[in-house]
């Protein structure tokens, strides 16, 4: 626990330390009301997809209920991005439970990322229950409201299979579904896609394809930023050029420690309308890591609401 203790301390003076010098301290952090004014920008669209707490959820230490206290009052949010390997079930008793409790704290989600869901398989008998899962987690959106569902395309591809794309039949299959996912989604208010998580959809070019092949108002995709496959340039390339048809965002803990501002920049200058949700993978010191990260995701956008661009420069004080 002191260890803990002692990680979380030092984890906030280095986000301070790295966010603004001794004058703006002074100046912004003066009294508990201006930090929180600060802290707390409830109009903004911020979140922490609960997956960053999946060492937790393993260790049992951390149920759908606690992440979203967490998300309310640890961290100030007015969403909560929902992994579903936070829930319990997809029964409608226990949906309405997950309901009651999101009206109550006021919460959103934006997105929900269904592992287990995906649309292909390599083993077709497991297709049949991955697709059984989805159809169970767009109903529960449907009652949770939320905004877009994360379905994966696959199929999972083998270490060192060296596939790098869907065969014709694969790709016949996957839109086939994805329409029918889409048109639900669409009859009911939210949206339901991919993500750049598995399979060939790792790959730009086959996102880009996939995409204009169901070419759905229903249909979009959740980019997990520097999640693509491909030299550095492409993988740099591939997070600029998706930001128009994103719903969704994932930003790990690479993208805040180095180029967030960029990429944070390049989504807002290339039209995306979505939430920026930290993403945490390391399932240790979970709840001060992912402070550290939306600590540095909210400084951009604050800088963003002072006019600025996000970069150090402009959070400085306006004389």
């Amino acid at each position: 626990m002191n260890q803990r203790r002692k990680f979380l301390k030092n984890s906030i003076a280095a986000v301070t330390a790295a966010f603004a010098a001794p004058s703006i301290l002074k100046s912004q952090f003066s009294s508990p009301a201006m930090m929180q004014e600060t802290i707390d920008l409830p109009h903004q669209k911020l979140s922490i997809l609960s997956y960053s707490f999946h060492g937790l959820v393993r260790r049992e230490m951390q149920d759908i209920y606690g992440f979203f206290e967490s998300c309310k009052y640890r961290y100030h949010l007015n969403a909560a991005d929902l992994w579903n390997g936070h829930l319990a079930s997809t029964d409608d008793e226990y949906i309405a439970k997950v309901k009651e409790a999101l009206d109550e704290r006021e919460l959103y989600i934006p997105n929900i990322a269904c592992d287990g869901c995906h649309v292909l398989d390599r083993d077709m008998e497991r297709t049949k229950v991955t697709n059984a899962n989805a159809w169970a987690h767009l109903k529960a959106a449907k009652t949770l409201r939320i905004g877009f569902v994360r379905i994966d395309a696959g199929p999972q591809m083998p270490r060192g299979s060296g596939k790098t794309d869907w065969t014709d039949e694969e790709f016949d299959y996957i839109v086939k579904h994805y329409k029918e996912y889409a048109q639900y989604a669409y009859d009911n208010g939210f949206k339901a896609g991919a993500e750049n998580h598995m399979g060939p959809s790792v790959y730009w070019k086959n996102m880009k394809k996939l995409m204009e092949a169901v070419d759905h108002p229903g249909f979009a995709f959740c980019v997990h930023i520097g999640g693509w496959r491909g030299t550095e340039e492409e993988v740099a390339q591939a997070d600029k050029e998706c930001a128009p048809y994103a719903a969704h965002t994932h930003i790990p803990w690479n993208i805040c420690e180095g180029p967030l501002v960029q990429k944070m920049n390049d989504l807002r200058n290339g039209g995306y309308k979505g939430y920026y949700s930290v993403e945490h993978h390391s399932a240790t010191n979970e709840y001060a890591r992912v402070a550290i990260q939306l600590a540095k995701v909210r400084a951009v956008m604050r800088s963003w609401e002072m006019g600025g661009d996000g970069s150090m420069e402009s959070r400085s004080p306006r004389r």
